[in-house]
């Protein structure tokens, strides 16, 4: 246990002081880069002005032979790229990887102060956090880093799923946490190979007509990700951090990775990975709030400057808390705008 007073004390002398709050940025899209294949390297300088977050991926995904490789490809991208307002983020191996270790000592030294974010995958409890809370603690204390590296975890297993509400207020280094579908079903013996998105088998049917025992019977798919995924939107909004979709691995169907992205926006999400480039352009859709209800919600701020009372709009009551709401949207479009001058002029914003 830390005590209040102790939380926000730097865990080694010399490290940064641990930051009180984190910096909310326009994270709508998380792209997945594996950065030991040299001609995907060359891409990024024209990748950086499309995606919120560039991730140099170290883990699932790398061969073993190319572990390496990978390794010294992120400090290449690191070093060889301006990256202005995009965030470098990295994922490395598992805490029982023998490769994890060797992620995180050559790459604070190397590039600590280049990295925004270090994802950390497979994280069961906040004693994972607390470890890697204390290990980087001491490295930028060695190597002199002026800013904290921050942490994202993966929720992709039972045990982190039970641990959550912990994990996500483990440390101030906390940014967020991820839904890691794939690892996740095996953890829990589920009967599906898919990489997010729902299952055809996952459904509720209609109850038989009484007076037609061979009528249709309507069926509706469900979603299996829903539970987890409200939950752990719950815990790092309590925890002041940022919930994430994840992957969806369909490549090949864009609506279903529309479908799925839209509802975890609706439901609280700030943004999910994109695997492939064709997912940039939805992420980025899907998780920038329509012009049309931004203006709606500017017109609630207006008509309830200090959001108290009730006011009408267009045949709608609006009182303090969809004020609140529309706070949250307004908020949410005024940080796309000073990133994206596309939505600045969608919105209104521009100038």
């Amino acid at each position: 246990m830390r005590y209040p007073r102790d939380f926000m004390k730097p865990l080694a002398i010399g490290a940064p002081q641990p930051l009180a709050e984190i910096a909310v940025r326009p994270t709508r899209m998380i792209h997945f880069l594996p950065p030991h294949l040299p001609n995907l390297r060359a891409k990024v300088p024209d990748m950086l002005p499309q995606v919120d977050a560039l991730l140099c991926n170290l883990e699932d995904a790398i061969p073993t032979e190319s572990k390496d490789e990978a390794r010294e490809g992120v400090i290449e991208v690191a070093r060889d790229n301006d990256f202005g307002q995009t965030q470098l983020w990295t994922r490395i191996n598992s805490l029982d990887s023998p490769w994890f270790l060797d992620d995180v000592m050559r790459l604070v030294p190397a590039v600590g102060d280049k990295l925004d974010v270090m994802m950390i995958p497979k994280v069961e409890g906040p004693q994972d956090i607390h470890f890697v809370d204390q290990l980087l603690a001491q490295l930028e204390a060695k190597y002199q880093l002026q800013r904290p590296l921050m942490l994202h975890a993966i929720l992709e297993t039972a045990a982190g799923v039970s641990n959550v509400e912990e994990i996500a207020a483990a440390s101030p280094r906390m940014q967020g946490v991820s839904l890691g579908p794939a690892d996740l079903a095996a953890s829990r013996r589920m009967k599906t190979t898919r990489v997010g998105g729902g299952h055809p088998s996952y459904l509720v049917r209609t109850d038989p007509d009484p007076d037609d025992a061979d009528a249709p019977r309507v069926t509706a798919q469900q979603d299996l990700w829903h539970y987890t995924l409200a939950r752990m939107v719950d815990a790092c909004n309590a925890a002041g951090i940022l919930p994430f979709y994840g992957p969806f691995g369909a490549i090949d169907d864009p609506l279903a990775c529309e479908d799925q992205f839209r509802a975890s926006f609706l439901l609280g999400c700030v943004g999910a990975w994109s695997l492939h480039p064709s997912q940039i352009a939805i992420a980025k859709r899907v998780f920038s709030p329509d012009p049309d209800e931004v203006k709606f919600a500017s017109r609630i701020i207006e008509a309830m400057p200090d959001g108290s009372g009730v006011v009408m709009l267009d045949g709608k009551m609006q009182d303090d808390a969809t004020y609140k709401q529309a706070q949250v949207m307004v908020n949410t479009a005024k940080l796309i705008a000073e990133r994206d001058p596309e939505y600045a002029e969608l919105y209104g914003f521009e100038g």
